[in-house]
């Protein structure tokens, strides 16, 4: 949805309320903020709204409240940009976040399909964890960079509810060389209430706590023409780096430094070949199964031997 039709909703809907707003103003707010300020047009909707609702002192409940009630939506068909739906879904996984204006990011889950979200810092609604399912309520569909998201703001509600949903996602098999591994890989400490990674010991919500550790790689493949980012938990990566997390804690005890895990890693697994199977969420594939390969299959070996027996 573009400026013109966003102010235009924007608009209409104080036209409700008896407020007249010139749609070029709120035009020139919305491109402000998207163009000056990189903010997702979804986002600048809600700060445009709101500031207006403030302008007008007309309570938000009120305006947000009265409108139709909003639909629960599979994770399938959120293809409208700018849609307000109400989603239920599985929380599959929490990234790394290092924006002051996000209080959380990551992949969700349905039956259909899985989603990235964004939950804003300024929106204070509690924090997800991974592997619990959340009933999401009136957030807003965005597309950004060629692929939709759902944001969750300030009108938007996460209650967590008793039930196990078995996620619909399909299963990719790339192949290439490990040239990469990114940061966060190797041997971490886990947030023992949330599970979330830790950032010099804390959790970003519930600050300083004794870790948990995990083992994992965040592994970029490059098959000649693109690159594949994949996510190796504990058990792909203790079979394809031949380490265990026991041996792993040993070795960094040992050298009083955990980046030696990560290096030992290195050494042993990059600039090698290797065939990955798992479902792709968002950006990263979650390696279920993985196979370092030749970079020549068995016949072409023969047939390159064969050939150079006959000259």
């Amino acid at each position: 949805m573009d400026e013109k039709e966003t102010a235009k909703e924007i608009r209409d809907r104080f036209s409700d309320f008896g407020v007249d707003i010139p749609q070029e103003e709120i035009e020139e707010r919305l491109n402000k903020l998207t163009s000056k300020f990189k903010v997702p047009m979804s986002e600048a909707r809600r700060s445009v709204t709101n500031y207006f609702l403030k302008e007008h002192n007309i309570p938000r409940n009120e305006f947000y409240g009265s409108q139709m009630e909003t639909p629960l939506v599979n994770i399938k068909d959120l293809v409208e940009d700018g849609k307000w739906v109400n989603v239920k879904a599985k929380v599959l996984q929490i990234w790394d976040n290092s924006h002051e204006s996000i209080s959380q990011v990551g992949i969700v889950g349905d039956p259909t399909s899985t989603i990235k979200f964004v939950n804003w810092a300024n929106a204070n609604l509690p924090e997800v964890e991974e592997g619990k399912t959340y009933q999401f309520r009136n957030v807003v569909v965005d597309e950004w960079n060629g692929k939709f998201q759902i944001n969750f703001n300030r009108t938007s509600g996460i209650e967590e509810i008793d039930e196990d949903i078995e996620i619909g996602t399909s299963s990719v098999t790339v192949s290439g060389a490990m040239v990469d591994m990114q940061s966060g890989s190797g041997l971490i400490k886990r947030c023992p209430e949330c599970n979330r990674p830790l950032s010099k010991g804390a959790c970003p919500e519930h600050g300083k706590v004794e870790g948990v550790y995990d083992l994992r790689i965040k592994a970029v493949l490059d098959d000649g023409e693109s690159v594949h980012e994949a996510l190796l938990n504990r058990e792909m990566t203790e079979y394809i780096g031949d380490i265990t997390l026991d041996s792993a804690k040993s070795m960094a005890s040992e050298a009083l430094d955990p980046s030696v895990v990560l290096e030992y890693l290195k050494s042993k697994l990059m600039g090698k070949y290797y065939t990955i199977t798992g479902p792709k969420l968002d950006r990263y594939v979650l390696v279920e199964s993985i196979e370092q390969q030749s970079r020549f299959d068995e016949n072409a070996l023969d047939e390159l031997i064969a050939s150079a027996e006959v000259v």
